[in-house]
């Protein structure tokens, strides 16, 4: 039976042409906003309908017979519709981008953009919704009642402490693989990216002293991964300091984010954190002055990757860094969602896991490193976001650590 496909306008067709803008050539507001005009995404058959036969099997009254047997048998759905690899990307609008709480018609350009990326770098369907509330229940109940439509959800830009809530509950509600990208996705590329650097650096993660900005959805989840892969001494700042048991103003989740995190007790600022530290995280919106970073370690490794503005400008960080990366296409070393999230939604849904796992976050960040191989150096400590490689070797590993993890079937 004919179905139908989401394609996207710009995004795929110049990735399979393989011509791509050059990183520091300027990009025009008319460029921008001529490629969002009308949507960037669009939905065209897989067969045509040309004749009154085509119709007949693609609608009445042929299609009432697949629905008679997905009614019989639902297992059938799977195989007679698209949803077992259609990807639900979902918002509520209170944490997009750097522009923070814009609600849901302002982030729907960017949910369209994640959708069009699951086109072109894994070949997955995407549906952008964007809900027009913030209360937790209300967004749970919303995905409970729509997951006869999709195969998956993609989480995308819900503030926190909020996102932990509706991803936990999302996560138990349905049985399906659940990820919020800004926090998962983004710790993912950067494992991966830290073990390139050391790796460059002919140094081992255990016994780095890492240094997280930014107490929100990506620095929790880039901690906690970094721990899992081995690395104890992580000191966390948020807005008003170090993260420590201490302070008696932390909400729940940073309380607990304290009892595991600042093994040597840290307080203060980010300048009492860098002094002797060996990586500086940057995932928030603040600024490090040069004079703090050059108090690092030797061999320092920053990662700067707020956009557009980076923490610390490149070239100046650079001065004191022997590895410096940012989240930026116009600088070396971009850590960008876009090396996982593809990848890993297309591994989980090929192995037909019913949750992404915390090996299966792990795999993917050593799938990612592969890719860069004898490539590797201190201006290449991860591939790039357009290699066509990442995804296939993302998915290939996360969906054999789903059946090692028992999560499918």
């Amino acid at each position: 039976m004919p179905s139908v496909t989401v394609t996207t306008t710009a995004v795929e067709q110049s990735l399979h042409r393989g011509s791509r803008r050059a990183p520091h050539m300027p990009i025009t507001d008319d460029e921008i906003f001529a490629a969002h005009e009308g949507g960037k995404l669009s939905v065209e058959l897989r067969s045509p309908i040309e004749t009154a036969r085509d119709l007949s099997i693609i609608y009445t009254p042929g299609v009432a017979q697949v629905s008679r047997a997905i009614h019989s048998e639902s297992e059938l759905v799977d195989r007679y519709t698209w949803t077992e690899r259609l990807v639900a990307v979902v918002s509520d609008g209170t944490a997009v981008l750097g522009l923070g709480n814009i609600g849901p018609r302002a982030s729907l350009p960017v949910m369209e953009g994640k959708a069009a990326l699951f086109r072109a770098f894994a070949g997955l369907n995407s549906i952008p919704l964007v809900l027009d509330t913030t209360d937790p229940d209300a967004i749970v109940e919303t995905l409970i009642n729509l997951r006869p439509s999709f195969g998956a959800v993609n989480l995308e830009d819900i503030s926190a402490p909020r996102c932990f809530e509706i991803e936990r509950r999302v996560i138990e509600a349905l049985d399906c693989p659940v990820m919020h990208d800004d926090q998962h996705g983004t710790a993912i590329v950067v494992l991966a990216a830290l073990k390139g650097a050391v790796r460059c650096l002919g140094r081992d993660l255990a016994g780095l002293r890492v240094v997280v900005s930014g107490a929100g959805a990506a620095g929790v989840a880039c901690a906690k991964i970094l721990k899992a892969a081995g690395i104890d001494d992580i000191v966390v700042l948020d807005s008003k300091g170090i993260v420590h048991s201490g302070r008696t103003d932390l909400v729940e989740y940073k309380t607990e984010l304290a009892e595991w995190s600042n093994p040597r007790g840290l307080t203060g600022g980010i300048a009492e954190a860098l002094a002797g530290a060996d990586v500086f995280l940057g995932v928030s919106a603040g600024t490090v002055d040069e004079d703090v970073v050059a108090t690092m370690a030797d061999d320092a490794i920053v990662f700067a990757m707020s956009n557009p503005d980076p923490e610390i400008h490149p070239d100046v960080a650079a001065k004191h860094a022997a590895i410096v990366a940012t989240g930026r296409s116009d600088f070396p070393n971009q850590i960008n969602n876009v090396l996982a999230f593809p990848g890993v939604f297309a591994g989980a849904l090929d192995a037909g896991a019913r949750r992404i796992t915390e090996n299966m976050k792990i795999a993917a960040a050593d799938a990612i490193l592969s890719v860069v191989g004898d490539e590797l150096a201190a201006d290449k400590i991860v591939p790039s976001p357009l290699d066509d490689r990442v995804a296939p070797a993302v998915a290939k590993a996360v969906a054999e650590a789903a059946h090692a993890d028992g999560v499918t079937g």
